[in-house]
């Protein structure tokens, strides 16, 4: 080459080298630039990144004593069955992060657990949690009201594994008694319930479990907390005897909407343990960017999470005093079916309530959505525990391909649901009362006018 520096011509003979290995300030400029602006990187940071700019999914380890090193940790987190090798150094990416481990940290506080696992989503940590707790020919129990896709999830796991999952009524501890086998291996349950908001009395779910386990030794009770959170809970979850806890952190512990992640939470290490090596084969960790923005708002988002149980339980207050309402679902509504056990058992109500217009069908509450949408203090959207408050018609977001007959039988039929946001509470009562008054007066026409004409202004 042409422009081949003279001090790296005798490194390039085949048949001798120097002694000394070549340094990088007599190399070309581009590898020298690269290579430089990588390390002032590091200076900077403290953090060896490959990326003059940026965090990278893997470090420089210098050589392979920090490998060595690294694999004898994770031989002690599994031989030793204290915490879980996901809280390791950052080695690479897909088994975890520095900023993955201070926000496993933080989950393990307000858990109170042993080991903790991040996942890219929260549907991920049902799945990883199936995967490894339901063995060949297992059978696994769900209560009827958990979320439908972690409900299909099992339904179609267990199928596959040549096992099947028996749906239980929430609450209905003979018909639990009587789908208990000796191969059921998982108890799933979700606290509060979406869309009709019922409450776990997990002190019952325990005790039952541990009575069960004569006959299934196997059984394990795994919770998904994502409605209530830990800061809804008189006691952790885990405290309580639970063995596993399963959330999406994009709603209330990210807070706002911006980052999509899951968690697993367990006292069981071998379990944990078991999970990780999973999530290390086939992925589904969270990564750092969105674990430092998980972090950089953690210290608001309790705080948010109160604000919107507080005014959950405001509007809950205004709609079930309200004429055109017939039904409220929210745990703080007088004669909740678990009303006994919430106030035992809970210290706030979730942001998430539904409700049911009087004399409306399934299209009629499809429609007030679509008009409460109009306001735009109340945003047509799916998920919840966001900075702004949503709506949308259960039907149609999460049963539309569930015959109207059995969506009727779980209860789930003509429901309006809202997730409260951080805006005031008088407002968002002045936007739901317009609508119940003035929603029928409103032509699908119209909402498809107002509609486009919003898209042209944004």
């Amino acid at each position: 080459m042409s422009d081949l520096p003279a001090s790296l011509q005798a490194y390039l003979d085949p048949a001798g080298c120097p002694a000394a290995p070549p340094q990088l300030a007599a190399m070309h400029a581009a590898t020298r630039d690269l290579h430089e602006a990588i390390d002032a990187h590091t200076r900077a940071t403290g953090v060896a990144n490959l990326h003059p700019t940026a965090h990278t999914v893997q470090l420089d380890l210098l050589g392979s004593a920090a490998v060595i090193d690294w694999q004898e940790g994770k031989a002690a987190f599994l031989f030793e069955s204290e915490g879980c090798w996901a809280e390791l150094p950052h080695l690479y990416a897909r088994y975890g992060c520095d900023d993955g481990r201070e926000l496993i940290r933080r989950l393990r506080a307000i858990e109170g657990a042993a080991a903790a696992l991040l996942t890219d989503c929260g549907m991920q940590a049902v799945a990883l949690c199936a995967d490894v707790l339901l063995p060949p020919r297992a059978h696994a129990l769900c209560l009827r009201q958990v979320y439908n896709k972690s409900r299909t999830f099992l339904e179609k796991l267990t199928t596959r594994l040549g096992g099947d999952c028996s749906v239980v009524d929430d609450g209905d501890g003979q018909a639990l008694d009587a789908a208990l086998r000796p191969e059921t291996a998982l108890l799933f349950c979700e606290t509060f319930t979406n869309p009709l908001l019922r409450a776990q009395d997990l002190p019952r779910l325990v005790a039952w479990v541990a009575q069960a386990r004569k006959i299934a030794p196997n059984l394990k009770l795994v919770v998904d907390s994502t409605i209530a959170t830990p800061w809804s809970m008189r006691a952790p979850l885990l405290a309580q005897g639970v063995d596993v806890v399963v959330a999406s952190g994009t709603k209330a512990l990210g807070g706002q909407d911006a980052d999509l992640w899951g968690y697993i939470a367990t006292n069981d290490t071998d379990v944990a343990n078991a999970l990780m090596d999973l999530q290390a084969l086939r992925g589904g960790g969270l990564d750092g960017g969105r674990a430092r923005s998980v972090l950089a708002g953690w210290g608001e988002n309790r705080r948010r999470f109160e604000q919107r149980c507080v005014t959950a339980r405001k509007v809950a207050e205004f709609l079930a005093r309200h004429p055109r309402v017939a039904q409220v679902f929210h745990p703080s509504v007088a004669g909740h079916v678990d009303a006994a056990v919430i106030a035992r058992d809970y210290v706030n109500h979730g942001s998430l309530l539904s409700f049911r217009i009087v004399d409306a069908d399934e299209q009629a509450h499809r429609h007030f959505a679509d008009v409460l949408a109009m306001t735009v203090a109340v945003r047509y959207a799916l998920s919840f525990d966001g900075l702004c408050t949503k709506v949308n018609h259960h039907a149609t977001v999460s049963e539309y391909f569930t015959p109207q007959p059995a969506l009727a039988r779980l209860g789930c039929d003509r429901l309006v649901r809202l997730g409260i946001g951080l805006e005031v509470p008088d407002d968002l009562m002045a936007c739901l009362n317009w609508a119940l008054h003035h929603a029928q007066d409103v032509s699908a026409q119209d909402v498809a006018a107002w509609q486009v004409q919003r898209r042209e202004s944004l």
